[in-house]
């Protein structure tokens, strides 16, 4: 009786659990017929840096950003854009404004701003080397006081592990703190050092980040 009751309630914490996020395919893994819907609005669940990386090239998808596949290439109407996977949505496929117009239009949404919702399209994660021009300074910029969680869940040999960079800039509008690098050196601290003090919420000025505003094609200045 008693461990068909444990049977019992084992079953129900399965059926009634939180639903867990879809994997992320490896690279070459396709996905057709997916429904790829506008985001107007920049974000970064893993706190990546708006203002060292291309916001207007971005993926906003239901899976967690891995710490080797973080590039996608999305296909529909005959056009495709490369995409950094860097945030993770609540179900949806979304992908930066501009993104999502030039595969509808063909032009960017400064130039010709349209509205909509879903597409259908297609979409592949591929080589990061596809990604390199939507990394300013050529490495993915991470927050040091936010980011460190998913930093170092990433083993040294992945993407991610030889190719983060850590700053001491406190939000992914990159609107607080400085323009520095920072090290982590986990044998000694599981926090990072940093010219200045870590985590100050010092005005950052000469780093804004735009928001193309959705329907109308206007820049806005992200203030997170």
């Amino acid at each position: 009786m008693i461990s068909a009751l444990v049977a019992g309630l084992a079953l129900a914490s399965v059926a009634f659990g939180a639903p867990t996020k879809p994997k992320t395919p490896e690279i070459g893994a396709r996905a057709v017929g997916t429904s790829v819907t506008p985001h107007a609005q920049w974000s970064s669940s893993i706190g990546v840096l708006g203002c060292k990386v291309n916001t207007n090239r971005i993926a906003y998808f239901p899976m967690q950003p891995d710490c080797n596949n973080l590039c996608l290439k999305v296909s529909a109407n005959g056009r495709s854009v490369h995409l950094l996977h860097v945030d993770t949505s609540g179900g949806a496929h979304d992908i930066s404004y501009d993104a999502w117009n030039y595969l509808v239009t063909g032009r960017s949404a400064t130039e010709q701003p349209t509205m909509g919702g879903g597409i259908a399209a297609e979409y592949e994660f591929v080589d990061m080397s596809n990604c390199g021009n939507l990394l300013k300074e050529g490495n993915l910029p991470l927050m040091a006081a936010n980011s460190i969680n998913f930093f170092v869940s990433c083993p040294a040999n992945s993407w991610v592990g030889r190719n983060a960079a850590l700053f001491n800039i406190q939000t992914s509008g990159c609107t607080l703190g400085y323009d520095e690098r920072c090290t982590l050196d986990l044998n000694i601290s599981n926090q990072p050092t940093c010219p200045h003090q870590l985590g100050l919420q010092s005005p950052l000025t000469g780093h804004t980040v735009y928001d193309i505003e959705y329907g109308t094609g206007k820049l806005v200045p992200v203030i997170q």
